[in-house]
């Protein structure tokens, strides 16, 4: 029986998502290679790229600059930039799809506002409990409250709806902006200083030590995240149909939600507040992985890792003697790129 058109068209559309697919993993992947070498070379101090085996093998314990640089400076940022860009965009695609919206982010839940008014609440008292690790211990801990209180907020009868949860955002976002403006009014003019910096992000004072508090909290929320790909899938087609094939879309969206937290808060304590990566990456991808989540996520982690990457080097190196926060160059590349694909969707709806 010779096979009908339609099949034929599907079979070739599907044979060329999948190379597509492959053709974009092993070019994400050739991207954060080479921004993980540029990135180690380029600074105020100029490694040679070809020292860079010999470096790496002797370790840090050797007293020559190169090594202070790369191991001290450049490395512990470099691992902690490709950390927070590969959570961000995986949160993000956490949010889309609970959201069942691509222009969803985390902010929509309060996790970056609730983050700031904890870092500016210890940066008006000048509260040191636990060193440099206070400021971002507070971030973390009142993004994962921010959260919680939200989802209770917008509970109703056991019961959480997708739009009660955005609705009960933007009330706990206004709040939290609110009390972040009171903050920085009534703080002296270096916490303000401190505040304003900290709320555009960046990797500034990176060490090893905060690598090794964020990995953990990050990986954990990126294997749940992956866990959760193909429930996401079904609860794609609405939540009466995912009920219906067996998925507990509560559990599946407390789950998803409380990941995107996890990945969020982790990723803002130590870097500050990053806009536009968990938003336009997972948004931008999409159009050539499909909407499969298992399949976006791991290219959004990739992906996330490498703008974070190169704006990172955009910061350190655009100015002379200067360190940028990085929240500029993401909003360079996140807002011209949110306008047009508003206006792809747009004329989309119009048609």
């Amino acid at each position: 029986m010779r096979e009908q058109p339609e099949s034929i068209r599907d079979r070739n559309a599907f044979q060329a998502r999948r190379r597509n697919r492959i053709i974009l993993f092993i070019v994400l992947v050739l991207l954060l290679i080479g921004t993980t070498i540029f990135s180690v070379v380029v600074g105020q101090y100029t490694l040679d790229a070809s020292e860079l085996p010999g470096l790496l093998l002797a370790g840090p314990g050797q007293d020559s600059i190169q090594q202070s640089v790369l191991w001290n400076i450049r490395l512990p940022r470099l691992v902690l930039g490709i950390i927070v860009g590969a959570a961000l965009g995986v949160a993000g695609a956490l949010m889309q799809a609970v959201f069942a919206n691509p222009l969803a982010e985390p902010s929509v839940i309060g996790v970056t506002s609730g983050a700031g008014v904890g870092a500016a609440v210890v940066i008006v008292f000048n509260w040191n409990w636990l060193g440099t690790s206070t400021v971002p211990a507070a971030a973390f801990v009142t993004a994962v409250i921010t959260t919680v209180v939200v989802y209770q907020l917008a509970r109703h009868d056991g019961q959480v709806h997708v739009l009660n949860l955005i609705l009960t955002g933007i009330a706990v976002n206004a709040v939290c902006g609110a009390a972040i403006s009171l903050l920085v009014y009534i703080a002296p003019a270096t916490s303000r200083e401190q505040i304003i910096f900290w709320q555009m992000g960046s990797l500034n004072g990176a060490q090893w030590k905060y690598v090794t508090v964020v990995l953990p909290i990050i990986v954990v929320g990126v294997i749940i995240s992956l866990l959760l790909g193909s429930a996401l899938d079904i609860l794609a087609l609405g939540d009466k149909a995912a009920g219906h094939i067996g998925v507990n879309v509560q559990t599946v969206r407390i789950t998803a939600i409380g990941a995107s937290t996890l990945l969020t808060a982790g990723a803002v304590a130590y870097a500050g507040l990053i806009g536009f990566v968990g938003l336009i990456i997972p948004h931008l991808l999409r159009g050539i992985t499909g909407p499969s989540n298992k399949i976006l996520m791991p290219a959004s982690a990739l992906a996330g890792a490498v703008l974070i990457g190169l704006s990172d080097i955009a910061a350190r190196t655009l100015i002379a003697f200067a360190d940028l926060p990085i929240g500029i160059f993401t909003a360079i590349v996140g807002g011209p790129t949110f306008f047009i694909l508003l206006r792809r969707m747009m004329r989309r709806g119009r048609a």
